[in-house]
């Protein structure tokens, strides 16, 4: 997972790079904790353009993700749906809770 930091927006970006499943969610799930708690961001984005697989871990992981970032006083954003990621969410109903966004590259 690679992690940028915006500080004049104030934004978090994760670009995940893995697939996500019960056995790397808790890996990534400590690394995004980490960073959240780290730059105590305004936004915090998710990319899921390199996600190819991903699991009910991975539900649960953003519901945990969407908690801690409230707790903090954070929005939290996904961006780059995959098809496979988006019928997840879909199904899930996912969505209805974690909007989806468009994130431009922006400059640090």
């Amino acid at each position: 997972m690679e992690t940028k930091f915006y500080e004049k927006d104030k934004l978090l970006l994760f670009k995940i790079t893995e697939e996500i499943d019960d056995h790397s969610v808790q890996k990534i799930r400590r690394r995004a904790d980490y960073e959240m708690e780290r730059f105590m961001p305004k936004r915090v984005v998710f990319d899921f353009d390199c996600v190819t697989f991903m699991d009910s871990a991975g539900i649960g992981f953003l519901v945990g993700r969407y908690k801690f970032a409230n707790l903090i006083g954070a929005k939290l954003e996904v961006t780059n749906l995959t098809q496979s990621v988006r019928k997840i969410f879909e199904m899930s109903g996912i969505l209805k809770l974690i909007p989806v966004t468009t994130v431009k590259e922006m400059t640090a």
